[in-house]
């Protein structure tokens, strides 16, 4: 399917979620799909809305399905938003988180000083908000009263949703809306459809952008941010978008395949065995 493109692709840049797996469950045999990129000869990293856990966390989580990748191949969403605030605040200070251990460890490791009780007094120079499973109303309420106080609204992701082998479930950006709605302020979104992850990834690989196919499973996410950055795009149906939406989606993608095996041509009884 990729030879179809001229000039030839010589980098991809992938999302995780709906693309890979769906929270623990991969979808098709990750080892074959990443042995048929390298024989390819493709410069493979990943850029991810979902900041949750951190890149070590990712790298076993890959691991565990026998693919190994090394940590310059993974950008999150956390670390993105970190490298924000510092650039935003060299001085740093103190930022309440509502998310998970990957902003978190994000944010420590760019020399913020993280809160995360609501019950702390303390004054805070930003509020970063991303999907957070612990979500409280007390949360919601010290995130608010930081932002009308003049904090800074950060928000890891725009994704309303989050795919599982159940079906979708409630993703950062509903609790982005929560914060936004709460506060009347609009969050600085730091993820896709924003480039900035992806240009992180292209600089990586070293290869001009009309070299690299962003794919990814989601349309006003994957898709845009690959457009906006002046990538090709390729949509995958195994995790949010459908062929329907696609079909209206304008530009439209490059490709539209199944799954990543069927983009890069790997048979679907050898993705199973």
């Amino acid at each position: 399917m990729l030879d179809r493109l001229s000039p030839t692709i010589h980098g991809l840049i992938l999302d995780m979620d709906g693309v890979l797996w769906k929270d623990t469950a991969p979808i098709g045999n990750l080892q074959r799909i990443f042995a048929r990129m390298r024989s390819l000869g493709l410069k493979v990293t990943m850029a991810t809305n979902n900041g949750t856990i951190t890149v070590e966390q990712y790298l076993e989580k890959l691991a565990a399905f026998d693919v190994v990748l090394d940590a310059w191949q993974v950008v999150t969403s956390a670390q993105a938003a970190a490298a924000t605030l510092a650039e935003a605040f060299p001085d740093k200070g103190t930022v309440f988180v509502v998310g998970e251990n990957g902003v978190v460890s994000a944010l420590c490791g760019a020399g913020f000083t993280v809160s995360t009780d609501p019950g702390e007094n303390a004054s805070a120079i930003a509020v970063v908000a991303g999907l957070d499973r612990s979500l409280s109303y007390d949360k919601l309420r010290r995130a608010m009263w930081h932002i009308r106080a003049g904090a800074r609204f950060y928000g890891t992701n725009p994704d309303r949703t989050f795919p599982t082998p159940d079906g979708p479930v409630p993703g950062a950006g509903s609790v982005l809306a929560a914060i936004q709605a709460a506060s009347g302020t609009d969050p600085i979104v730091i993820g896709k459809p924003a480039p900035f992850m992806l240009k992180i990834c292209a600089d990586r690989m070293q290869l001009p952008l009309n070299e690299i196919l962003v794919v990814g499973d989601r349309l006003e996410t994957d898709i845009a941010g690959g457009q906006a950055l002046g990538a090709r795009t390729a949509l995958v149906l195994s995790g949010i978008s459908t062929q329907q939406q696609a079909d209206t989606w304008k530009p439209a993608p490059d490709f539209v395949a199944r799954d990543l095996g069927e983009l890069v041509g790997v048979e679907p009884s050898s993705q199973t065995s």
